[in-house]
């Protein structure tokens, strides 16, 4: 097989994307949050998988025909914006005015920060929370706070998209990686689990979320806080 026929295939693993997102939608409407979210943790873990392979086959050389920045960010959208808001609003999660106020903060952010040219830093972390709702929205799922803690939360990372805080990229940022990777993979797994067993409060998988979820937030800001050691 080619680098080029290689190349051509990290693009079409991207736009599977496109399709989970629609699949997640549809179970979305019908209120089947459950199969929603694993349709979305599918796509996150692919989300995952095809920037590496992106690097390593050089698409941008072998396949550049198609735009695989742009084409993930249009993805990225749907999976980590649109569908999880919609989920948001439609649940009940966050009633009234609540529901209305967290749906339009997350949907014209996020079309903000994801037309950003500068939410990457040096270190390839994020500059700025990079929109990734799936993640907040499915932790709500699970734990179902107050409507309060809800909003705050939301309002608060709708905030700090435009702040000079960073968040680690697991993949990319190459600090810490070590113990970032395994907490991305650890969520993803803790997040299929939780949906697997329809968010049932008694689960050991709303624990995981939690610890992997509080890392995963505040590895990027103890980055700025902690100096880096310098190499002898």
């Amino acid at each position: 097989m080619t680098l080029r026929t290689k190349a051509l295939l990290v693009h079409l693993l991207t736009a599977t994307g496109a399709v989970f997102a629609m699949l997640a939608m549809l179970a979305a409407v019908e209120e089947q949050w459950s199969l929603m979210f694993l349709w979305l943790v599918v796509a996150f873990f692919v989300d995952g998988i095809d920037g590496p392979l992106a690097r390593k086959y050089d698409v941008k050389t072998n396949a550049p025909a198609f735009d695989g920045v742009l084409l993930d960010l249009i993805i990225d959208y749907l999976t980590y914006v649109f569908v999880p808001a919609y989920a948001l609003f439609k649940s009940g999660l966050l009633p009234g005015w609540t529901g209305w106020f967290a749906i339009i903060i997350i949907t014209f952010a996020s079309a903000m920060y994801f037309a950003d040219t500068r939410m990457k830093t040096k270190d390839n972390s994020f500059s700025g929370f990079p929109g990734c709702w799936n993640m907040l929205v499915l932790v709500i799922f699970a734990l179902q706070p107050n409507f309060w803690v809800s909003l705050v939360l939301v309002g608060s990372l709708a905030v700090t998209m435009f702040a000079p805080l960073k968040f680690v990229h697991p993949v990319r940022t190459e600090r810490w990686r070590v113990v970032t990777l395994p907490m991305a993979l650890g969520w993803t797994f803790f997040a299929g689990w939780a949906a697997w067993v329809d968010f049932y409060p008694n689960s050991w998988a709303h624990w995981g979320l939690v610890l992997t979820s509080v890392y995963l937030l505040f590895a990027g800001v103890a980055q700025q806080i902690i100096p880096e050691r310098k190499a002898a």
